[in-house]
């Protein structure tokens, strides 16, 4: 494993707000607040030992405001790009003699306020966004008109307006059965696709609001009563970017901006939570906490590729036929954890001198990239099976997930570590020695020793139901 901040002109200086990897070409695509889109080949630089880097291909001009979030769809053939003020262009890859183009191919127009975020139904044929107006948008990509000036516009399948303050995150559901949003009203909502019947006997995709999540029960046993904590940060969260995400499984939902506590008087821990697909009614109960350290869970991503089990660790809660990775982000920070470990595997930190805004990882597992305002990006090259060996989810595998519960955890505790800045984390034992010392060229990276109180270091805990 090799990584580091990338020192090229990645958007004229300004922020970069977020990023996608083609999942066919493997082309990086970064949007920023110059209003560009900036298409990137990333090149291996692992013969040198060296930290990957990226070579500018084009740059999709069209937007007149911030590019704030941009999606590839899951068949390659379409980019999805929101911005400031509602803007939402949906473009199209086309062949030239020169090479592959992107064009636009319809402007989404019905959002107020800024687009914050969206995602593509694994079909590639509905796309879910979410903006500053408080609202969700179900579009259905593949219907439009044109008005007078030839510009095709997208059709609103459904609107989802039960949020009260700004959405910040929203994802699909790889099984199509839900969606999810998250928002500074410090609820996430869940919905259930409870498809209505359509003439000439098709159904039509309609999504209910089956769940809220919004808080925590603690029970005061010297009282004999409870009390209810908020389970998300507010919106002071220093951030515009709730970025939530299915598993690709479908198994399990992790969210972003987390603020726990273990008891009413206790101190906020900043986190991530994992909800067990089969237990998204008990709303006030995640299966699992990712404590992480001082800043604010921001965005999270699964890795597309499972892998084989290692089938050497006790620690595991998920209890899945394959191993799962993903990347949890803070404002400062980046975690990697697979479905085996209690601790993570691998962390960076004080790589970036503004808050990070998006991660993205490649179709192949090799690259994952982060971006952040302070207008660079970071990449992480992976060696082939450094990971893990991948394999293909099953699809028998795929429909049995509902039946899949997590196990009660006995002994898991949150620990804090005394140490001045300490971000290295504790090594899963499970890990092989060849791969320990490539982590640990990228965890290793620790921020800058100062005066400041000491950080606490939080290993995951599980929730007692």
């Amino acid at each position: 494993m090799k990584g580091g901040t990338v020192q090229i002109n990645w958007h004229d200086t300004k922020p970069v707000l977020t990023l996608d990897f083609h999942p066919i070409s493997g082309l990086l695509a970064t949007g920023g607040a110059d209003y560009d889109i900036k298409l990137w080949v990333i090149n291996s630089e692992q013969a040198q030992k060296k930290i990957p880097t990226a070579t500018y291909q084009n740059s999709l001009t069209y937007h007149a405001s911030a590019v704030n979030v941009l999606r590839f769809s899951p068949s390659g053939e379409l980019l999805a790009s929101g911005a400031d003020g509602g803007e939402l262009i949906i473009w199209k890859s086309q062949s030239t003699e020169t090479g592959q183009t992107w064009k636009v191919l319809k402007t989404l127009s019905f959002h107020r306020k800024d687009v914050l975020d969206l995602q593509w139904s694994t079909d590639s044929v509905f796309l879910i966004s979410g903006s500053v107006d408080n609202s969700c948008i179900i579009w259905d990509v593949t219907k439009g008109k044109k008005d007078s000036t030839a510009v095709i516009y997208g059709s609103v399948h459904q609107l989802l307006d039960g949020h009260f303050h700004y959405v910040q995150g929203v994802a699909w559901d790889p099984l199509a059965k839900y969606a999810a949003s998250l928002s500074s009203d410090r609820t996430c909502r869940i919905y259930a696709n409870k498809p209505q019947a359509k003439s000439k006997g098709a159904e039509k995709l309609h999504y209910v609001c089956q769940h809220v999540i919004t808080k925590a029960e603690h029970h005061i046993t010297d009282e004999n009563k409870s009390v209810k904590t908020h389970l998300f940060h507010d919106e002071t969260l220093p951030s515009f970017f709730r970025r939530l995400a299915w598993s690709p499984d479908g198994s399990f939902l992790l969210v972003p901006a987390g603020s726990y506590k273990n008891s009413p008087s206790s101190a906020t821990i900043n986190t991530a939570y994992i909800f067990s697909r089969k237990d998204l009614s008990r709303q006030d109960m995640p299966a699992i906490l990712l404590p992480c350290a001082s800043k604010p869970v921001v965005a999270v991503r699964f890795c597309p590729v499972a892998f084989n089990l290692l089938g050497s660790s006790s620690a595991g809660y998920f209890k899945l036929p394959h191993r799962l990775i993903f990347a949890v982000a803070t404002l400062d920070s980046l975690y990697i954890y697979d479905t085996e470990s209690v601790s993570p595997i691998a962390m960076l930190a004080g790589l970036h001198y503004a808050a990070i805004t998006d991660i993205a990882w490649s179709s192949n597992a090799q690259y994952l990239a982060v971006s952040s305002r302070d207008g660079y990006c970071t990449l992480v090259e992976f060696e082939t099976n450094e990971l893990g060996s991948p394999i293909a989810i099953a699809e028998e595998k795929i429909n049995s997930i509902d039946g899949t519960t997590l196990p009660k955890p006995e002994s898991l505790v949150i620990k804090a570590s005394t140490e001045e800045n300490s971000v290295e984390p504790q090594r899963a034992e499970k890990a092989a020695e060849k791969n320990e010392e490539k982590q640990a060229s990228v965890s290793s990276i620790t921020t800058p020793t100062s005066s400041k109180p000491a950080k606490r270091r939080i290993t995951p805990m599980a929730i007692d139901p």
